[in-house]
C-alpha cells in the first residue's frame, strides 16, 4: 500500500574462534545451530555457574560501557565479566547515527562473545511505541494518532518499518507495543496508547507485534507487551497508582488486548505495570505475572521488569524492606529480567548460597532468557553491517507511510457550514498559534527527539542507574530532530503562489502570558480565514504538559490558549481550531464557538504534510476518535460501553448530572468526512446459531458525496439480557473502506460468539444463550442499521485462549 520496505536482514557473523574460554575444547553443543532449541539451552544452563546465570536476568546501560567517546573494555570488565543478559537502549540513550550505533553494538558483542567464559551475547533492548526511538529513525504518530486511523494492516506496515531500522543496528528487543487499555484520561501516558476500547486496541496491538516479530522471530525483533496490568485507569488519573478493578473487568477489558497479542501474533516478552492491583504489585505478584499470564492467557516469554520495578517494591510498595527480599519477591512471581541495570537481582547469589531460594527458580527464568537468545539467532549472528546500517531509515517509502499514517490519525470533530476543505487559492489565510511551526511540538513522549531530553536536560544525577548521563562528546543524545515538516510548512507548500500567508505565535503552550494574542488577532482580522494550532507539549521533563510523569487534574488547554481561541473567533473571521497533543482535551467552548474543529494529536515528522493534505482537500478526513472526549474533567472516567442511555428527557429519573450531561462531548468512534455515506441492506447470515457458530453479518456502504473518501464501518454488539452486568454496547468488528464518488461496497463480518463471551457469577468464561443485538454505523452512538439474532442451545464454556477476532472483508 505505502511501498515496500527495503529488505535488509541481520548479517551472518561467526562467534570468534580464539579469546573465549572455550577455546580447544570440542565444540558443545550449545554452539552447534543444527540442534534444537531445547537441547541447546539445557547444554549451556548445565555449563553455567551461579553467578553467570544470575548474570543473565541482569541488564548493562550502553552509556555505562563508554570511555573517551569510545567502547571501553575496562568497563565491560568491571559490569559483564560474567556476561549480561541485556543492554539498555544504544539509541535511545545517545546521539550515535545508524552506522556509529552499529559499530557499538559490534564492539559489545564482540567483547561478550571473546573475552567472557561462554561467549553468550547479549540482547539489545529500545523503545519503538512511535518510530524506533533513536537518531535519524522515521517517527510515525504517536501511538493514540495510530489508534485513530482504526486501521490495523498500515500499523503492521509501520511495526515492519521500524523491525528493519532496528534489526540494522543489532538492537532485537523493543519494550512495545503499549497495550494499556486508557480509560482515564488524565493519566499523561494515554498518548502511548491505542484508546479506550479492549477490541481497539487487541487489533492494532495485533498488528504491531505481527509487523516487529514476523512469522520467524530469528528475523524479526522481540516485541514487548506493556504494562501488565491495569495501567490505563490509575486512582486520580496519576502514573503509579493503584487501579481499582475487580476480577472480571481486569480480565474481560484490560487483560483483552495482551491476551490477542499473546495467542494470535505469538508476544514473545512482557512487561510488567507500576501499579498495584488490590493490593498486589504487579512487579511482585505470581497471581498476576504467573497465575494469569502465563496459567490463564498463556503467555509463554519472558518478562522483563519496567525500569527499577524491584526498588519500588520497596520504596513505593513497601512489601520488601531489602534489595535481596524485593529481588525474591519479584523472581518468585515470575519477573524473569531486572531493567534497566542489574540491581536487586544481584543479592540471588547470596540468597541462593545463603539456602534462602531454590536456585531452580533462577534457573526457570535463565532458561526463557536463552531460549528466546537462540530463537533469535544471536549466537550465529550476532553482529551487523554498520556500512549497510543507514539504508532503511528516512527513505521516500518510510516517509510516505509516515505521512499517510498521519493523515488517516487527523479526526475532524465539528465541521459547520462546510468550512473544510479550504481552498487552496484562498486569498491570505491566518496560521496562528504555538504548535503552528514548533518541530519539538510534533513529538511524543516516546518520539526519539523527545524521550532522550531525559538524558540531555537532566540537570541532576539522583536518578543513578535508573537515568545515565554520558558526558562524552559523540554519545551525547541531542536534540536531534528528524527531516519534520511543521504545519505552517505543509500549509505554504499546498497553497497557490498568491496566497498571502501571516503567521503569528500568539502565546506558548504552557505559560499563561498573553503578551502576543494581539498580534495573532491581527492577524486573523486581516485573514479570509484562521487555522489556530494549540495542543500540547508532550514528554517526561517537567515543562512538558502530557506523556510519562506528566498527569495533570484539567483537561483544559493550557496557558493562554484558550484565551488565544476565544480572541480569534471574536474576529469574526472563519476559524480552524486543530488540537496538536497527546492529551485527550475537554473543549466544550470550542464545540460551541469554533466553526471547525480537528484534533491532530502527535503526528509525528509528516504531521505537517498530512495536516495541508487535510485541510485543503487533497485527501478527506477518515480518523476516528479512539477514546470518548469528555466535557469536563468531572465527568471522568467516561467511555462507551458504560453509559447508561441518555435521553435528555425531564425528570427525576434522567441520567444527567444535576449541572451538565453525562455523555460525552463527542463520543468513541466519531469523525467527519468531507463527504455522505449510506448505509444500506444489512444481512444477517442465520437468525439463530450456536454457541461454537460463526455468523456472516453483511451491510452495503455508499459514498453519496462527490469526495473520494474512507469509511470507518463499526460493528457494535450488545448483550440485553445476562447473568451478570455487560457493557451497553461493545465494539466488535471495524473495516477501513475507501470509496470513490457513487460507489458502494459490500463489508461482511464473520463474528464469532465467543466475542460475547463473560465471566458469569462462578468466574467461568463462558457464551450464554440468548438474544443479541446488532448495531452498525460511523461511530458508536450514530448507528444506521439495527438488528439481532440468537445464540441457541447450553452455556458454552471455553478458555480465554480459545477468543476468535471477528474477520472482515469487503467486496
Amino acid at each position: 500500500m505505502f511501498g515496500k520496505v527495503y529488505p535488509l536482514r541481520v548479517y551472518g557473523k561467526p562467534a570468534p574462534a580464539s579469546g573465549s574460554m572455550l577455546t580447544g575444547m570440542a565444540e558443545p553443543t550449545y554452539r552447534d545451530a543444527s540442534s534444537p532449541v531445547e537441547k541447546r539451552v539445557e547444554d549451556l544452563l548445565q555449563r553455567m555457574n551461579l553467578q553467570e546465570k544470575v548474570a543473565q536476568l541482569g541488564c548493562v546501560w550502553s552509556t555505562a560501557l563508554v570511555d573517551a567517546d569510545c567502547f571501553s573494555a575496562e568497563k565491560a570488565t568491571g559490569l559483564m565479566a560474567r556476561g549480561t543478559g541485556q543492554v539498555t537502549r544504544i539509541g535511545a540513550a545517545t546521539g550515535l547515527r545508524p552506522a556509529e550505533n552499529a559499530a557499538f553494538m559490534n564492539a559489545i558483542q564482540e567483547w561478550l562473545m571473546t573475552e567472557t567464559r561462554l561467549g553468550i551475547p547479549a540482547l539489545v533492548h529500545e523503545e519503538s511505541t512511535a518510530g524506533f526511538c533513536a537518531r535519524d529513525a522515521d517517527q510515525f504518530p504517536q501511538a493514540i494518532g495510530l489508534a485513530a486511523t482504526w486501521d490495523p494492516d498500515a500499523v503492521g506496515e509501520m511495526a515492519a518499518v521500524i523491525r528493519e531500522q532496528m534489526l540494522a543496528v543489532g538492537a532485537r528487543q523493543t519494550l512495545a507495543p503499549v497495550l494499556d487499555v486508557a480509560r482515564e484520561p488524565r493519566w499523561g501516558r494515554v498518548e502511548e496508547t491505542y484508546g479506550e476500547d479492549p477490541y481497539l486496541c487487541s487489533r492494532l496491538g495485533v498488528a504491531y507485534v505481527r509487523g516487529l516479530q514476523s512469522d520467524d522471530l530469528s528475523h524479526g525483533v522481540v516485541a514487548t507487551g506493556k504494562h501488565f496490568l491495569g495501567y490505563g485507569l490509575s486512582e486520580g488519573g496519576h502514573n503509579h497508582k493503584p487501579a481499582h478493578l475487580g476480577a472480571r473487568e481486569l480480565r474481560e477489558v484490560f487483560a483483552r488486548p495482551f491476551l490477542a497479542a499473546i495467542q494470535e501474533a505469538g508476544l514473545a516478552s512482557m512487561m510488567n505495570a507500576y501499579n498495584e492491583v488490590d493490593g498486589l504489585p504487579c512487579g511482585g505478584s505470581a497471581e498476576i505475572l504467573d497465575d494469569l499470564l502465563r496459567g490463564e492467557l498463556g503467555f509463554q516469554g519472558t518478562v522483563v521488569a519496567d525500569y527499577a520495578t524491584t526498588l519500588l517494591l520497596i520504596v513505593s510498595h513497601r512489601v520488601a524492606d531489602s534489595k535481596a527480599a524485593a529481588a525474591k519477591m519479584a523472581l518468585e512471581a515470575g519477573l524473569d529480567v531486572e531493567l534497566p541495570a542489574l540491581d536487586c537481582y544481584a543479592e540471588l547469589v547470596t540468597l541462593v548460597e545463603a539456602g534462602e531460594m531454590d536456585e531452580a527458580l533462577v534457573d526457570r527464568s535463565v532458561r526463557r532468557v536463552l531460549h528466546q537468545k537462540f530463537e533469535l539467532g544471536l549466537f550465529e549472528r550476532w553482529g551487523v553491517d554498520p556500512e549497510r546500517a543507514t539504508i532503511p531509515y528516512q527513505t521516500p517509502e518510510t516517509r510516505t507511510l509516515a505521512r499517510e499514517l498521519a493523515v488517516r490519525s487527523l479526526v475532524l470533530l465539528k465541521n459547520e457550514g462546510e468550512l473544510l476543505p479550504l481552498d487552496p487559492a484562498t486569498r491570505s489565510i491566518a496560521v496562528l498559534g504555538p504548535c503552528a511551526d514548533d518541530v519539538r511540538l510534533l513529538q511524543g513522549d516516546y518520539h526519539y527527539p523527545a524521550h532522550t531530553e531525559i538524558i540531555y536536560k537532566r540537570q541532576d544525577d539522583d536518578a543513578g542507574d535508573i537515568l545515565p548521563r554520558s558526558d562524552t562528546i559523540a554519545f551525547q543524545a541531542g536534540p536531534y530532530y528528524p527531516p519534520t515538516v511543521t504545519p505552517l510548512e505543509g500549509i505554504r507548500a499546498a497553497v497557490a503562489a498568491e496566497t498571502r500567508i501571516l503567521h503569528a505565535r500568539g502565546c506558548d503552550v504552557q505559560s499563561p502570558d498573553p503578551s502576543g494574542i494581539a498580534d495573532a488577532v491581527q492577524a486573523a482580522r486581516e485573514a479570509d480565514v484562521a487555522l489556530v494550532f494549540v495542543g500540547g507539549r508532550s514528554g517526561l521533563m517537567p515543562d512538558c504538559t502530557v506523556g510519562e510523569f506528566r498527569d495533570a487534574s484539567d483537561l483544559a488547554l493550557t496557558g493562554a490558549q484558550q484565551r488565544l481561541l476565544e480572541e480569534v473567533v471574536a474576529t469574526g473571521t472563519p476559524t480552524v481550531a486543530i488540537i496538536v497533543s497527546g492529551r485527550v482535551h475537554a473543549l466544550p467552548w470550542a464545540a460551541e464557538h469554533v466553526p471547525a474543529l480537528l484534533y491532530a494529536w502527535v503526528p509525528g515528522q509528516e504531521g505537517g504534510s498530512a495536516l495541508a493534505d487535510v485541510l485543503f482537500g487533497a485527501v478527506a478526513p477518515s480518523g476516528r476518535l479512539p477514546v470518548s472526549l469528555p466535557h469536563s474533567a468531572g465527568q471522568l472516567p467516561i467511555y462507551h460501553g458504560r453509559h447508561w442511555p441518555v435521553t435528555g428527557g425531564a425528570g427525576p429519573l434522567t441520567h444527567n448530572y444535576s449541572d451538565g450531561l453525562a455523555a460525552p462531548l463527542y463520543p468513541f468512534g466519531h469523525g467527519l468526512s468531507t463527504t455522505t455515506f449510506e448505509y444500506a441492506d444489512l444481512e444477517f447470515g442465520a437468525e439463530r446459531v450456536a454457541p461454537d457458530q460463526p455468523l456472516e453479518i453483511a451491510c452495503r456502504i455508499r459514498n453519496s458525496g462527490a469526495r473520494a473518501a474512507d469509511e470507518v464501518v463499526q460493528l457494535y454488539v450488545q448483550d440485553p439480557v445476562a447473568s451478570v452486568v455487560r457493557p451497553t454496547s461493545q465494539l466488535a468488528g471495524f473495516a477501513r473502506v475507501p470509496l470513490e464518488p457513487g460507489q458502494s461496497r459490500r463489508v461482511v463480518f464473520e463474528l464469532d460468539p465467543s466475542q460475547l463471551a463473560l465471566y458469569d457469577r462462578a468466574m467461568r468464561f463462558v457464551v450464554e444463550p440468548g438474544k443479541v443485538l446488532v448495531r452498525i454505523g460511523t461511530s458508536s452512538t450514530d448507528t444506521r442499521l439495527h438488528g439481532e439474532f440468537e445464540i441457541a442451545g447450553e452455556t458454552r464454556a471455553l478458555e480465554p485462549t480459545q477468543l476468535v477476532p471477528t474477520r472482515v472483508r469487503v467486496e
